[in-house]
């Protein structure tokens, strides 16, 4: 490194070690302008109350929570109340660099990022207050054909969103910021209208316009203690006296634990120290004559950016290198911490200084003039914890973010819109603080956050796997058994096999984005279910069981379906009042009254919320128990399911006795099971739902009985491409709460002549007279050595029209298959689409679904004379 930047680093003053009392010494860090935190100002308020009832409370003053402020008030709620322990931006928001993007490589938080760069485009024209917001655009490099690929991969998962994004050549990064080394930039991923914004202007904008809405910004006010009331309001505790709230949220930032511990609940999250270093004016920087774009070299794991005449970047270190806080978790947040940093550790981001000087050359004879280290929090998987939290009543949480600055206008607005409208606007489940649970213990939450951080600029793949802090408590009965057999994923906190190995395969986990070493295995466990059977561990599924004097009358308004009669089963849907499928469940009555509800494992808490909601909103009386941890449950499927099950019970399984979609008791193997006559594989099968330390013997059992007819197992990979061919839907990607069951193609399960008004049900009344805009369609596509996953753009006539919401290889039709949204008047079979992959249009056709009929219709077609297609 130049001699120049070591003299530098030499000068620099160290700033104030976190935890010690008072401010941070203005000498020691001069403010800084644009963005890059907000050092030296102080904002005084007298405290106060000045009521003692409210509609919402809000604990804590960072840009989330003010902003959640802004959006109830300007919404019309009255009786918005923050408090903040010392002043607004303390914690994470004052300090932060304020970076903005409206990328995402997800899906739905794109519309976050969106919607908060269009609101600080207008706020200080709203408010009077300037913000300070540059948008100069961003670039993220891309260093190698790895990083090429993920870009092309981007792009297809962009397309169909509005914002701009571009995959530019090594000119065009050149033309937009000539001071990179270009020997290193093989592509760029631009997005017009990124840039940088002053977190504290941001705040204080927000702030204004909550005030001027009529929300109460109420500080220094510390929350001491929260009390719930039988009717589901809280008493928030000050030292200025007791405010009662219809709701509370924590916004609490890494305070955020202690709101939560004072109500019996452990949020999984942990302070992580994130460094930036800013320079002092650089003549080439001065020099030029418009701003430069915010650069994110991703192979050298920093941002850079403008500020002023010199240049400010950001990294992230490898987990090995990072730090966290966390003798936080284990012994609380020090009280008097509010505007301090931590002490600077350059050596621990050297090897990110030096790959920023090879980028950008003239930094090499820069002066560093400040250093930031300051406390942000991470959640295990480094996405936020947003929205009601599950067994508390009125219990919200917006916390967990990394990002908070361009989280916060978006964020805002989506909690104020649920709270308004008792239903969440639109899909953001992976920002469902319910994904966690128990499992979630503080040694899972700090190795994956060490990870999370470390891993923020690794290349994104399909079907990615992260392996810290795995397994978690929450394993199976089988997963000791076959953890050596298989590539294991991980699914809210369970081992799940994906894919059996063999002799001669290629083992392990070997991310790509074409086919890769699975490909070949998942096609072997395919054939096996279709000709002979598979078994599979399903113990994830989230399991319930409801019971009571109104368990059918909760039941009949929850569903949009009919409840099901004792000793039936069937797909029933929780709806939203707009009508958008909130949930998926299979329900089964196993006695008068007596109901067991099963939900894919991502969606367990999340389900159980919304049904508990709804018994207290209408007062049933009865009884739901969680059996997700208690219960194991094995699928058996392919056409010798039934002969090899028969040996292991005297019960008579066939056709005629235990027909489709029916459910009952029985003895396998002398091994108490209630079995389900169901398979998502679409073949002949039953789930297995058993006490799971009879996991063993059970699976045990049935492997030994079925050596004659070839018995083996299958993973989630495999199922996943039978259920396709046989176009089931599932709840995430066909149907979720931006989707209606009728544009789903799932009318055969909603029941709106039905007496009970269940939810939903007038909504989707309206939306039936009105017709629908677009259809879920069937596709096949002719690609080569690679798959659709869902996501990926439609193009019609040269345009975007529509997006994919799943695919895979069909092993059966030997070409893709997808699902996907496109205009009704572009929905016809036969239609001629193409579907965008890596950077290429694939041909693609509108078929008849299913491309493979399920068991039950081939032997009802059978039965009738007909010979059916396979």
């Amino acid at each position: 490194m130049s001699a120049v930047l070591r003299g530098a680093l030499r000068r620099l003053p160290p700033p104030r070690r976190g935890g010690r009392p008072g401010a941070l010494a203005a000498a020691a860090l001069r403010p800084l302008g644009g963005g890059a935190g907000a050092q030296g100002r102080k904002e005084t308020q007298s405290p106060s109350l000045g009521k003692d009832r409210a509609d919402t409370v809000i604990i804590g003053g960072g840009c989330v929570g003010v902003s959640l402020a802004y959006h109830l008030a300007k919404a019309g709620l009255k009786d918005v109340v923050l408090l903040e322990k010392s002043e607004l931006t303390a914690g994470s928001t004052w300090h932060a660099a304020g970076l903005t993007t409206y990328f995402h490589p997800g899906i739905n938080l794109k519309k976050i990022h969106a919607y908060s760069i269009k609101l600080y485009e207008k706020l200080e024209e709203e408010t009077g207050q300037a913000v300070g917001f540059h948008q100069p655009g961003s670039i993220r490099i891309a260093s190698t054909p790895t990083r090429v690929d993920e870009f092309k991969y981007q792009m297809t998962r962009a397309g169909w969103h509005p914002t701009e994004q571009y995959l530019i050549t090594p000119e065009k990064v050149q033309e937009l910021f000539p001071l990179l080394n270009m020997d290193m930039v093989l592509a760029g991923l631009y997005n017009p209208g990124d840039g940088h914004i002053d977190p504290y202007s941001l705040t204080m904008a927000l702030a204004a316009g909550a005030r001027k809405y009529g929300a109460q910004l109420n500080y220094p006010v510390q929350v001491t203690n929260l009390n719930s009331q039988s009717d589901g309001t809280w008493e928030v505790e000050t030292p200025l006296g007791t405010i009662r709230a219809k709701r509370i949220v924590n916004t609490a930032g890494f305070w955020a634990r202690e709101i939560g511990k004072m109500i019996g609940l452990q949020h999984p999250l942990i302070p992580v120290h994130h460094q930036y270093v800013v320079t002092s004016t650089i003549p080439e920087v001065k020099a030029l004559k418009t701003e430069l774009p915010v650069i994110r070299d991703l192979e050298g794991s920093y941002y850079l950016r403008q500020e002023r005449d010199g240049l400010l970047f950001g990294p992230y270190e490898s987990e090995e290198k990072m730090k966290l806080q966390d003798s936080w978790v284990t012994n609380g947040v020090p009280p008097g911490f509010g505007k301090e940093l931590f002490e600077s550790d350059l050596d621990r981001i050297m090897e990110h200084i030096e790959a920023a000087m090879e980028m950008v050359p003239v930094l090499k004879n820069a002066d560093i003039v400040n250093t930031i280290a300051g406390p942000i929090t991470y959640s295990p998987d480094i996405l936020p914890m947003v929205g009601p939290h599950q067994g508390v009543r009125n219990y919200w949480v917006a916390i967990g973010f990394g990002y908070g600055i361009i989280h916060a206008g978006g964020i805002g607005k989506y909690l104020s819109d649920w709270i308004l409208e008792g239903e969440p606007p639109f899909d953001l489940v992976e920002l469902d603080p319910n994904r966690y649970g128990k499992w979630t213990t503080t040694e899972y939450t700090a190795a994956k956050a060490r990870e999370s951080y470390g891993f923020n600029n690794i290349v994104g793949y399909p079907k990615e796997e992260r392996f810290a802090g795995r397994p978690t408590e929450r394993t199976s009965g089988l997963y000791d058994l076959l953890k050596s057999k298989c590539s294991m994923g991980f699914h809210a906190g369970w081992e799940q096999p994906h894919w059996f190995y063999k002799p001669g395969d290629e083992t392990g986990y070997k991310p790509s984005f074409r086919r890769t070493n699975w490909f070949d295995p998942v096609g072997r466990e395919y054939k096996q279910v279709m000709e002979k059977v598979g078994v599979i561990d399903l113990s994830p599924f989230g399991k319930f069981k409801v019971k009571g004097t109104d368990s059918v009358k909760l039941l009949d308004h929850l569903f949009a379906n009919v409840v099901p009669k004792v000793g039936s089963t069937n797909i029933s849907h929780m709806l939203t009042p707009r009508g958008k499928v909130y949930a998926e469940l299979t329900v089964s009555q196993l006695y008068p009254g007596e109901f067991m509800l099963v939900t894919g494992s991502g969606s367990e808490l999340h389900d159980l919320r919304w049904i508990e909601e709804e018994v207290t909103r209408g007062g049933y009386k009865v009884e739901i128990e969680n059996m997700t941890d208690k219960m194991g449950v094995l699928g058996v499927a392919g056409p010798y399911a039934r002969q090899i099950l028969q040996k292991l019970t005297s019960e008579d399984l066939s056709d005629g006795s235990f027909k489709f979609l029916q459910s009952r008791h029985l003895k396998l193997s002398d091994i108490a099971v209630t079995a389900i006559r169901i398979s998502y594989t679409g073949e002949l099968g039953w789930e297995l739902y058993h006490r799971k330390e009879d996991s063993v013997a059970l699976y045990s059992a049935i492997m030994e009985a079925g050596q004659k007819e070839g018995i083996d197992n299958f993973g989630t990979y495999a199922l996943n491409a039978l259920r396709l061919e046989k176009g089931f839907r599932a709840w995430g990607a066909e149907m979720n709460c931006d989707t209606n069951p009728l544009e789903a193609g799932l009318d055969y399960f909603v029941k709106l002549n039905k007496p009970a008004d269940f939810t939903g049900k007038q909504a989707l009344k309206q939306i039936k007279e009105k017709g629908l805009k677009r259809r879920l369609v069937y596709l096949t596509l002719e690609t080569d050595n690679v798959d659709p996953e869902g996501n990926e753009s439609v193009w019609h006539n040269g345009k975007v029209i529509g997006n994919t919401t799943s695919g895979s290889f069909s092993y059966s039709g030997q070409q893709s298959l997808a699902f996907a949204y496109v205009p009704t008047e572009l929905s016809k079979i036969g239609q001629k689409l193409e579907v965008e992959l890596l950077g290429k249009n694939y041909p693609a056709t509108i078929i008849q679904e299913p491309l493979v009929l399920t068991e039950p219709t081939r032997m009802r077609l059978q039965r009738k004379g007909e010979s059916p297609k396979i």
